[in-house]
């Protein structure tokens, strides 16, 4: 639920989708049909309390206090999350504070519009909870070639850290998504994705360890 306090001060208390990150949980809301790697070890949602401040033309403001991260239904230990977004035409920048689950994450989301017709989303995060955690960097490069079609590219480097091995495992990833709107609520997204890891992290269709991945899959999502 939520209430607006007064024009520029809304409360949400319940549970909510994470302020986190450039990709959401539903399709309708990304450009890539599948999800990266950043978006996969995040955070999905809270449960708790945020305040959203609109300190002016430009700039917002965001303070929550939540359940530990993705805990949704109950606190199994009495912990609580802290967070808080900063946001300037657009671009955020994400602090999340959770010792029973991530740690501490920091988290810039935003882009810009190179022309018309191209632009250009950005996602980094660095993740530590006790010398366990992840860090990351996507870019989203999109071309409109009409008004119903649009071109994306996701490239992306994703690497976890982890005091207990001596090896951190890395993987670049490369999405190609074309986007193409049939009507106002169905979109049919074709995709081709490659992923190189730094080990043998993916399984080939022999069942057999391998260090790269490629999958090509056609996606239709209809709003309603």
């Amino acid at each position: 639920m939520f209430y607006n306090i007064s024009e520029n001060t809304k409360l949400t208390f319940g549970k909510f989708n994470t302020f986190l990150g450039y990709e959401v949980i539903a399709p309708a809301g990304n450009f890539n049909y599948s999800t990266s790697y950043l978006f996969s070890n995040g955070p999905f949602s809270h449960t708790g309390l945020k305040a959203d401040f609109t300190l002016s033309e430009n700039f917002s403001l965001m303070l929550g206090v939540f359940n530990q991260t993705d805990v949704t239904e109950f606190n199994p230990d009495g912990s609580y999350a802290v967070g808080a977004q900063l946001g300037y035409k657009d671009q955020f920048l994400n602090l999340l504070y959770d010792k029973a689950g991530l740690g501490f994450e920091i988290d810039y989301t935003g882009g810009f519009d190179a022309s018309d017709s191209f632009f250009v989303g950005i996602n980094a995060a660095y993740a530590d909870n006790d010398g366990e955690g992840f860090y990351g960097v996507d870019l989203y490069p999109q071309y409109s070639i009409n008004e119903a079609f649009t071109l994306g590219l996701r490239g992306e480097y994703f690497k976890t850290q982890s005091d207990f091995t001596t090896d951190d495992r890395s993987v670049i990833g490369v999405t190609l998504t074309g986007s193409y709107v049939l009507e106002d609520n169905l979109i049919i997204k074709p995709e081709l994705r490659l992923d190189s890891g730094s080990e043998d992290i993916f399984i080939d269709t022999d069942l057999m360890a391998t260090k790269s991945l490629a999958s090509f899959v056609v996606g239709a999502i209809y709003t309603f």
